[in-house]
């Protein structure tokens, strides 16, 4: 069994900019050539997620709208008041999402439903350079 670590580089808008992962994580698996196992996607930092979604315009705007209800941007959030970032709302988007998946893998190809992508999403209230952590592990 092999334990590899690896990153993925991302430039982002914030707002929910969301970003498909999928072909980026398969190609890094190919390049590997590993057969069976599974892999992790992890995002340090308090302020962006990673889910899985079927990458279209639709759900893309509706997971957002979403959002925008359960964690609305114009409310007053406590950390607001102690940091003055204005990302409060950021950083309870991304505790509801989580920071990490995990996806297994078989016969080197990742086991996503026909319609499931794997994306990251950032939640920040500005533009951001993320490292988001891969960990294969497999044979």
């Amino acid at each position: 069994m092999k334990i590899i670590n690896d990153s993925l580089s991302l430039s982002t808008r914030g707002f929910n900019d969301m970003i498909d992962l999928t072909g980026l994580i398969q190609e890094k698996l190919n390049t590997l050539g590993l057969n069976e196992g599974q892999v992790t996607i992890f995002v340090p930092g308090s302020t962006g997620g990673v889910t899985t979604i079927e990458y279209e315009p639709g759900l893309i705007r509706d997971l957002a709208e979403a959002l925008e209800r359960v964690a609305p941007q114009g409310q007053v959030y406590h950390h607001d008041a102690r940091w003055g970032d204005g990302n409060g709302f950021s950083h309870v988007r991304a505790a509801l999402v989580g920071p990490s998946l995990t996806v297994p893998f078989q016969q080197g190809r990742l086991l996503l439903g026909t319609w499931q992508q794997i994306v990251f999403i950032d939640f920040d209230n500005r533009q951001r350079r993320r490292q988001l952590v891969v960990q294969f592990i497999g044979e």
